[in-house]
This record gives structure tokens, C-alpha cells and sequence, in this order.
């Protein structure tokens, strides 16, 4: 099977999107087909890293006025022209906005069947960055109902993000969530010297691990901060990196850190805190479990699906520095509970793998083709 993969981010970028897609690539390859990635060049200055797993086309992009971590592909005749040299069987449309509508338009002139994987919650970032109204968000669900009611199936990592999707208008909704690489992953990692490093009171290590922006909500960790016996970490770089220092005074902030830097770290945590309202999935979230830590998350979106609320970890209600804080306070307190939902986190996460979801993604692939096929025969 060819396939042509258009993207919003793609390694070097670290999101989620751009890892999910590497992933995806690389499991097509393994499986004996053949991927195309399109995705918006990178900055200059920023080094490629590990050779690409199949060949990846890059098109000119800007970065993102106030937040230059994000590029932002720029409008191009050619986009049309490389899907039709790669003669794909189908196209998949990675979070598609932008990049990925254009390349909606072009599957549908050249006749190709469409799977469009919806991963980030523009409409919530359009309300958050523009301070809570409700123009950039009804826009930006008008552009999210073109591109996905065109598509022959969309793809959703969660159960809530389906229904988000369904209740705006989007038919042929399907579930398809992430994989994780356990063996990264993994409560061998922990590391007793980092551990001293970081915590040389003996506190009780509590991390963050993500983009430093304000849809992440970082700073509703301040109450955590204040938490006697307790260090927070965070891990990650973005525009509001000078701003959290500010309201996070006595935090540790690591930086971005990636590969086994990263596992070691995760595995070290004794909890780890996710703060942002607006995941349709929470990749970070399923990295923590896979390491053996209990996690605690906002009672919306991808972690409702994720979190087993007194077994893995806490929920909380979204947007509560409070409710983190006593949440956290309650698992700092009682090793035993920590370590007991560690473990039932790990094991619910240790079978899905990346190899399993990108067998999942190849059977959606089959399925969509051969509706097209009939289809085709059909009309024939």
C-alpha cells in the first residue's frame, strides 16, 4: 500500500502529532509499505536528528507569530504535485488545519480516498488564545467540519474527542488512540542518584512533562509548589517558560529532554501532575503509567479515558490549582497508594504498543479502501 502522510509537525518538532506521525511511518515501512510524509519545514537553526524512515517532503513554513515552536506551513502549488508523484492509495491528513486542508483539496481532485486523524483541539486553543471568545473558535470549527466531513473517516484518540467531534457535525467518527513504547517506558529506569540530584531533602518528586504554553496551564501548579516535603519538576521548553519561573518559585525547570534522559526522569518521578484542559489524548499521561507512576489529570478530555480515577491515579476538576494540589498532597502522603497505582497504571498501558495501534491504523486503511473500491465499482 502506498500512502501519503500530510502533516502539521513532523520531527524535530516534539508534540505530539509530529511523534505520533513518526511512529505511524515508521510501522507502515516494517509492515512493507510505502509512506510518503509532507510536512512544514523546520526552522533553520534547528538539526534534523535521526534519519527520517521514509522519505519526507518539506515544504516552506513560518514560524507562528508569539510562538515560534510552532510552524505553520505556507500556501503552495506543489502540494497537489508531490501527492500525485508518490501515486498513494490513499491520504492521511495528520491534524489536519492548514497543511492538512490543503491536502484534503488535493485527494479530492486527484480521486484518492481520505483518513483524517483529528489529535489537537484547535477550536479550545482558538478560544484560549484569543481570551475566551468565541469568533475564533466557532472559525475554527468551521474549518475542522471542512476538512473531516470531506474525509472518508476520522479518526479520534478518545472517547471524549469523538463525541466532541460527533456533537459538532462530523460524521464516520471512529476511535483510534495512541501507542507507547513500554520498553522506554519503563519503572526500571528510576534512578536513585537523579533522584538525590533533584530532591536532595528527600521530598517527594512531582513532575510535569510537556509544552511550556498557556493552553497547558502550568501555572495551576503553584498550589503544588507551596506543598511541604514536595519538589515539582518540569520538564519542557515554550513561550511561557520566563512566566511559569515567575509563578512557580522553587520548581525545578529541566528543559526540553528526550530518549532515555526522558524515561529516566519520568521513572523517577513519585507522581506525576497533568494540568492541561484541553487534550484530545494526553500522550505524557500514558508515558508516566508505562514508567509505574501514578498520575493526576483534569477530569476532561483524553484523560478521562486514561486515568482510572483511585486506581491508576486522580482526577481532578479542570482548572483547579487547588484541586492539584490535594490530590497530589493525598498521594505524597501514602507511598504504598502511589506505588499501587503505579503498578496498575503500567500494566494497563504495557500491551499498547505502537505495533498494535499501527496494525489498528492499517486495518481502518482497509477498510476505507475497499469502501472506495466498491464504491468506484458501483459507479461503474
Amino acid at each position: 500500500m502506498r500512502v501519503a502522510l500530510v502533516t502539521e509537525s513532523f520531527p524535530p518538532d516534539v508534540n505530539g502529532v509530529a511523534h505520533s506521525v513518526l511512529r505511524t511511518a515508521e510501522h507502515l515501512v516494517r509492515r512493507g509499505h510505502h509512506p510518503l510524509v509532507i510536512a512544514p519545514a523546520p526552522a533553520p537553526a534547528v538539526a534534523v536528528g535521526a534519519p527520517d524512515p521514509c522519505p519526507v517532503v518539506r515544504v516552506p513554513a513560518m514560524p507562528l507569530p508569539g510562538y515560534p515552536q510552532v510552524r505553520i506551513a505556507l500556501p503552495s502549488r506543489k502540494l497537489e504535485q508531490l501527492i500525485a508523484g508518490h501515486r498513494p492509495d490513499l491520504v492521511h491528513l495528520a491534524s489536519p488545519f492548514l497543511l492538512g486542508a490543503r491536502g484534503m483539496v488535493a485527494a479530492e481532485r486527484l480521486g484518492l480516498p481520505t483518513v483524517a486523524v483529528y489529535q489537537t483541539d484547535i477550536a479550545g486553543y482558538a478560544r484560549a488564545y484569543r481570551a475566551g471568545s468565541s469568533l475564533g473558535e466557532a472559525a475554527a470549527w468551521r474549518r475542522l467540519r471542512a476538512v473531516h466531513c470531506a474525509a472518508d473517516r476520522t479518526l479520534a484518540p478518545s472517547t471524549p474527542a469523538a463525541q466532541d467531534l460527533t456533537a459538532h457535525g462530523i460524521p464516520r467518527v471512529h476511535l483510534w488512540r495512541r501507542g507507547v513504547d513500554s520498553v522506554r517506558f519503563h519503572p526500571r529506569h528510576r534512578d536513585e542518584a537523579l533522584r538525590r540530584e533533584l530532591a536532595p531533602g528527600g521530598e517527594v518528586l512531582v513532575g510535569y512533562v510537556g509544552r511550556l504554553a498557556p493552553e497547558k496551564r502550568v501555572d495551576l501548579l503553584a498550589q503544588t509548589v507551596a506543598l511541604p516535603g514536595v519538589r515539582v519538576v518540569v520538564i519542557g521548553d515554550g513561550p511561557s517558560e520566563a512566566s511559569l519561573r515567575q509563578a512557580l518559585p522553587g520548581a525545578v525547570f529541566l528543559g526540553r529532554r528526550t530518549g532515555d534522559e526522558l524515561a529516566s526522569l519520568y521513572a523517577s518521578l513519585d507522581v506525576f501532575a497533568h494540568t492541561g484542559p484541553m487534550e484530545t489524548f494526553c500522550q505524557t499521561i500514558q508515558e508516566a503509567m508505562a514508567s509505574g507512576v501514578p498520575v493526576v489529570g483534569p477530569a476532561v478530555g483524553g484523560p478521562l479515558d486514561l486515568i482510572a480515577h483511585h486506581r491508576t491515579g486522580l482526577l481532578v476538576p479542570p482548572r483547579d490549582g487547588d484541586a492539584v494540589a490535594r490530590a497530589v498532597a493525598e498521594l505524597a502522603a501514602d507511598a504504598a497508594r502511589r506505588a499501587r497505582y503505579g503498578a496498575a497504571g503500567r500494566a494497563d498501558v504495557e500491551a499498547r504498543t505502537w505495533q498494535s495501534v499501527g496494525d489498528e491504523l492499517i486495518g481502518h486503511y482497509g477498510q476505507v479502501l475497499a469502501r472506495s473500491h466498491s464504491a468506484l465499482g458501483v459507479a461503474a
